[in-house]
């Protein structure tokens, strides 16, 4: 079952997820904005928006990306 927008807290950092959320470029994770400010820092941050771009135009809905650059 899809927990999204019933999770309470950001699968990255942990932090309680009430200032808002959204998924992660670079895999499932469900993460809160400021680790979402962080990811678009990461120097892998364009690839990981390419293949999401290309999987969509191939079809693929259920994208898993291209995997965290680092470990949590």
């Amino acid at each position: 079952m899809d927990t999204f927008f019933s999770q309470t807290k950001c699968d990255r950092c942990g932090k309680e997820l009430t200032d808002g959320r959204t998924m992660s470029m670079f895999n499932t994770e469900c993460i809160c904005l400021e680790c979402k400010r962080k990811e678009k820092q990461m120097d892998e941050y364009t690839a990981a928006c390419d293949a999401e771009n290309a999987a969509v135009k191939r079809g693929e809905r259920n994208f898993l990306g291209i995997g965290l650059p680092y470990k949590k």
